[in-house]
């Protein structure tokens, strides 16, 4: 038998470390990563980004004859997708692993390291040498010197989890060590961190909204709305400026992405985090391409999905109808990162493309909820329900739409002797008259009270299984008086001035020009059949919807300007909406968006999207 040492002994025992208890650094010297390094758990185990992100600008958007890319092209260039480490900041999304030095090898000895198993193929491995990172290959040997000393390596995985059921993520590492004709090997097991959609309990740290081009009415409108937004932005303490598209002309830009987030442990207890910009299942909706073009760069990356089927509703795959409810356990099961909720067309069973909800689902965190959205024409849960900060056993409540309320606001008014007060106090615009109907014209209608009704009874069995799914109180819920009309309805002024919500060509002029583009497409909505005058539709907002606007600050609310009835110089509306907010501890303030986003049925959060500050760990920490 040979003596130990000896240049044919047997190799010593491998033994390769990552970053197991989070705490961001890789310990060799001790323990502290050793237990539980080839598994991984909610609590315990190595996280690796999505390296998607172009840290050095080099994704072209355009080929070598200048015209611009295919999505798929556009798609297909990120950090992962070439075998270099791009500066040091592409290193920072690097998760580290080290091997503990084995200072008996001899001469002879040799080492590999290589991702095993599925995530072969989702992941790239990089060492570093004399101060630079190389690409390791798994043929690539370390020298007899390196095993000595031991090794630095970075991993990152190529892409985001897109279908659990084919790939969850898991990238294993195995460090083998070859010496006297035999080999021992050592694995670590990493998991792909999920991409994360924002809260509200995440402070909102830049704004983003499209700028529309053209001399027209609609383009003046609208970008008087960006210069007033851009005003209430800086008045809540935001310090980045608004981030504008510019190239598309779409105005909703809210539903063309859905800015998220992926994040691991760093250094010293920073988190490295990644911002993701997810783009709506919508492959015909141009404004998505503005995402690779213009948002793409330095720890911003951008995902988008498989296509959806025949089947899918165009509108549900806008982004306004996804939101989340912010952290909380209940009944022993947590949910750090909080939940999504989407909604569905529980009428006709539409629901939101299958790709994306199968990538969201697979990110494995944020557990996606579904809720009835059918009785409304867009159908987002944007049109109806919020999630405010506050001071209570979860720090949030829930904010949902009450149209019983706002009936009763109507009713109050007319019974203090207001019935001839105009319903509506918008001024006139440039090329659409003001509606002139009366608050004793509206309460006279029989739809008006139907589509109210109907809307109080779906928000309430919608918040009934929010209730379910979180444990809420009625205590902790802030009912914002609102109102609901159907599109078919008859409100004189308002027929002729709503518009289908789509996306605009590239010259907007006006919200027809959106509703021709939404006709010829069939139609957005599944209940009431593709252009079909006669049809009762479903529903959208009549006054604004206040809970359709933005949360600026954890005490400042940025709503639409209600444009009520004004009775003794104050808009009924907007004085009760005030106080709401007021109680739930926010100062509110208002930006008109009635000629700009009202008539296309959204609002100021339909028109606008926020990142938010993602520094909280998504992952369980002692």
């Amino acid at each position: 038998m040979a003596e130990a040492g000896a240049p044919d002994a047997p190799p010593q025992v491998p033994d390769i470390r990552a970053d197991v208890n989070r705490d961001g650094d890789v310990d060799v010297a001790g323990t502290s990563d050793s237990a539980g390094e080839n598994t991984w758990t909610a609590r315990r185990g190595a996280i690796v980004l999505p390296n998607v992100d172009d840290d050095a600008k080099r994704c072209p958007v355009k080929d070598a004859r200048g015209r611009p890319l295919s999505d798929a092209k556009l798609a297909r260039c990120n950090d992962g997708s070439d075998t270099k480490v791009n500066g040091a900041r592409d290193a920072a999304d690097l998760a580290r692993l080290k091997t503990v030095p084995l200072t008996g090898t001899r001469a002879g000895g040799h080492g590999t390291v290589k991702a095993i198993g599925v995530g072969a193929k989702k992941a790239r491995l990089f060492i570093k040498r004399d101060g630079r990172w190389s690409l390791l290959r798994s043929t690539d040997r370390l020298t007899a010197a390196e095993l000595r000393a031991g090794v630095e390596l970075g991993v990152e995985a190529t892409d985001v989890v897109r279908d659990a059921r084919k790939w969850n993520g898991e990238v294993k590492v195995r460090f083998t060590v070859t010496g006297g004709g035999t080999s021992r090997s050592d694995d670590v097991v990493l998991r792909t961190a999920p991409v994360l959609t924002h809260h509200h309990l995440q402070r909102a740290e830049e704004v983003l909204v499209t700028k529309v081009k053209g001399a027209g009415v609609y383009g003046r409108d609208q970008r008087k709305f960006v210069k007033e937004l851009a005003r209430q932005v800086k008045d809540a303490g935001i310090e980045k400026p608004l981030t504008t598209f510019t190239k598309y002309g779409d105005p909703w830009a809210q539903d063309f992405v859905e800015p998220a987030y992926a994040s691991m442990p760093g250094p010293g207890g920073e988190q490295r985090t990644m911002r993701v910009m997810i783009r709506s299942a919508q492959p015909d909706r141009e404004a998505g391409r503005e995402l690779f073009e213009k948002l793409r760069g330095p720890d911003v990356g951008v995902v988008q999905v498989g296509k959806p089927t025949v089947n899918e509703e165009w509108t549900l795959n806008s982004m306004g109808n996804l939101e989340t409810i912010p952290p909380y356990t209940l009944n022993g099961k947590s949910y750090p990162a909080g939940r999504i909720i989407q909604g569905y067309r529980a009428d006709s069973g539409a629901k939101p493309a299958k790709s994306m909800r199968t990538f969201l689902s697979s990110q494995g965190v944020q557990a996606p909820l579904l809720l009835d959205t059918s009785w409304l024409s867009v159908g987002h849960v944007d049109e109806f329900v919020q999630f405010l900060p506050a001071d209570t056993e979860r720090g949030w409540r829930i904010g949902v739409a009450d149209p019983a309320a706002g009936v009763e606001l109507l009713r109050k008014a007319k019974r203090d002797g207001h019935g001839a007060t105009k319903m509506f106090s918008v001024p006139r615009g440039s090329d659409v008259p003001a509606p002139k109907e009366t608050i004793d014209k509206v309460l006279a209608k029989a739809s008006f009270h139907t589509d109210n009704k109907v809307a109080a009874e779906r928000i309430e069995a919608n918040l009934d299984i929010l209730k379910r799914e979180t444990g809420v109180t009625d205590a902790d819920i802030v009912r914002v008086p609102g109102l609901y009309t159907r599109d078919s309805d008859e409100s004189e002024g308002l027929s002729g001035s709503r518009k289908l919500r789509r996306m605009g060509p590239d010259t907007l002029e006006r919200f027809s020009q959106l509703r021709g583009a939404d006709e010829a497409r069939g139609g957005r909505d599944s209940a009431g059949g593709a252009g079909s005058a006669a049809a009762v539709r479903p529903n959208s907002a009549y006054v604004p919807g206040a809970v359709n606007g933005v949360l600026l600050s954890p005490t400042r609310y940025l709503a639409p300007k209600q444009w009520g009835p004004v009775i003794g110089g104050r808009d009924i509306f907007t004085e009760a909406v005030n106080s709401v907010y007021a109680k739930a501890g926010f100062a509110t303030a208002y930006i008109d968006d009635w000629y700009t986003y009202h008539l296309g049925m959204g609002e100021v959060h339909c028109g606008t999207n926020t990142l938010r500050d993602a520094r909280a760990p998504w992952w369980p920490t002692a």
